[in-house]
């Protein structure tokens, strides 16, 4: 090891972290910020509408839909407002559509271009909060540097 600079850990620039109303993420997000402030990083908040949590006739109604964008888009804000509060200096906020942790691997970091993701170790529904399927899948097959918090 030539220098000491060597020995420094990363500094991130773009921090993405997948938010929802789960403990485990709400570990991930509180890392995520103060990781993003410690490096003046942007930090990109991310949740995902999954599809197994809807039923047919919810997938039918409009209104339901649309109605479900506009809670998490407020639940988005509110987790930027925070951010902010907390002395990040740019907060992006993204709604996705699909299984979450393919979605984010295959639609939202393409888009998003982060070079870190924190993720809660369990999800807050359905098997994968038994099983950590999704968290496991960003790890496995994310392009960037994944953290899971638990």
């Amino acid at each position: 090891m030539s220098s000491t600079r060597e020995l420094n850990p990363r500094r991130f620039s773009q921090i993405l972290v997948g938010v929802d109303d789960s403990p485990d993420a709400q570990l991930a997000f509180r890392f995520a910020m103060n990781r993003a402030k410690q490096d003046d990083a942007e930090l990109d908040l991310v949740t995902v509408i999954e599809e197994n949590d809807i039923n047919i006739y919810q997938a039918l109604d409009k209104n339901f839909i649309t109605q479900k964008r506009a809670e998490l888009e407020k639940h988005l804000q509110d987790y930027r407002k925070i951010a902010l509060e907390f002395g990040i200096k740019k907060v992006q906020t993204y709604i996705a559509e699909g299984e979450a942790g393919e979605t984010i691997v295959k639609n939202v970091i393409p888009r998003v271009n982060p070079d870190l993701l924190v993720i809660g170790s369990s999800s807050k529904t359905g098997m994968a909060k038994y099983f950590g399927s999704q968290a496991s899948y960003t790890a496995k097959h994310a392009p960037i540097s994944v953290l899971v918090v638990r």
